[in-house]
């Protein structure tokens, strides 16, 4: 980039996507920006043809043959939070800085992982289930067999990062104790209500505490099949499990064999080892198993926050300022 140039910044949505609007208004909002960047917009072909002028590029991922079209790029804003399979020798030979939207997603995967939790809890799925079969059954002992309560319960999350935050904020509203364990016990993102924090070393003892756990891990070497059925052992046998990161965190056929084999009560799953979820996995007939199709992450929110996000961190960047969310080889995230 030449000096006093403006700092091109390509992303990749059409101009008139109505997801493009907050890119230009939290740049716009940003006076220090102003006539220090060029926004430019455009996917497919008009993505590829604006690639040789970027300097920064904001999208869900970029192609080898795309990066190499790129000579000025400087550095890539991931508008996901995962970011596994995007650090590329190509890129780290280059020196292009990564960053993604992590923090994007905390209200709504939080919310969702809630949704799961209460089911389970309530016995809805059981309702559900009844209510299209036409049937009313009021039979659900008064025990935690039956409907059961949130209310003094514990929450593990494994990964405490801003997901996990969020989803303890939200449980502890509901008068259950948090237990968390993360790479770092000493960083944290916010205030949220946590009663207890562990190491990774101490994932065994979490879930030996827990009513229910929450998977919010990155993918790395170091989580690739984490959850196996060594750790599954550690599970009490009435806790369920609930998976939001990653599916290959989880070794599934360990998963399900817990899970029929009552040694696990239940789990709410978002992600898979395989997606789309194969047709004949038991785990989409198995009573105790509660399935989304990897839509967590979706609300209408996204691209606002995701905006947000970019435009401040594109400050640092103008400024040469060490960017918020930056990928770090040594932890894989």
């Amino acid at each position: 980039m030449v000096a006093n140039m403006p700092i091109t910044v390509l992303i990749a949505l059409d101009a008139d996507d109505p997801d493009a609007q907050p890119f230009r208004d939290a740049v716009a909002a940003n006076p220090e920006l102003t006539g220090r960047v060029e926004l430019r917009f455009g996917r497919g072909a008009a993505l590829d043809a604006a690639l040789p002028d970027a300097d920064v590029v904001v999208c869900g991922n970029l192609s080898a043959e795309q990066i190499a079209a790129a000579p000025r790029l400087r550095w890539i804003s991931f508008w996901s939070a995962g970011m596994d399979g995007k650090a590329t020798p190509q890129l780290r030979d280059r020196g292009v800085r990564l960053t993604n939207a992590s923090g994007v997603h905390g209200a709504n995967i939080a919310e969702h992982v809630m949704c799961f939790m209460l089911m389970f809890t309530r016995r809805m799925e059981t309702h559900f289930r009844s209510q299209l079969a036409g049937h009313w059954e009021r039979g659900l002992p008064a025990n935690k067999a039956g409907a059961d309560e949130l209310t003094g319960q514990t929450l593990g999350i494994v990964g405490l990062g801003r997901i996990g935050e969020a989803l303890a904020v939200r449980a502890h509203a509901f008068g259950m104790r948090i237990i968390g364990a993360k790479r770092d016990p000493s960083v944290r993102h916010g205030n949220a209500p946590i009663d207890a924090t562990f190491g990774y070393e101490g994932i065994p003892r979490l879930l030996a505490e827990s009513d229910h756990v929450c998977i919010a891990l990155p993918f790395t070497p170091e989580t690739d099949r984490l959850f196996d059925a060594a750790m599954l052992a550690h599970f009490r046998a009435s806790a369920y499990l609930y998976n939001i990161a990653r599916g290959k965190i989880v070794d599934e056929s360990a998963l399900i064999d817990a899970l029929r084999e009552g040694r696990l009560a239940g789990a709410g799953l978002d992600v898979f080892d395989k997606e789309p979820l194969p047709p004949d996995s038991p785990l989409w007939t198995m009573p105790n198993v509660l399935i989304t199709p990897h839509t967590a992450g979706i609300t209408p929110h996204y691209f606002g926050r995701t905006a947000e996000l970019f435009a401040a961190n594109l400050l640092q960047f103008a400024a040469g300022e060490p960017l918020h969310n930056l990928y770090d080889p040594a932890r894989g995230y």
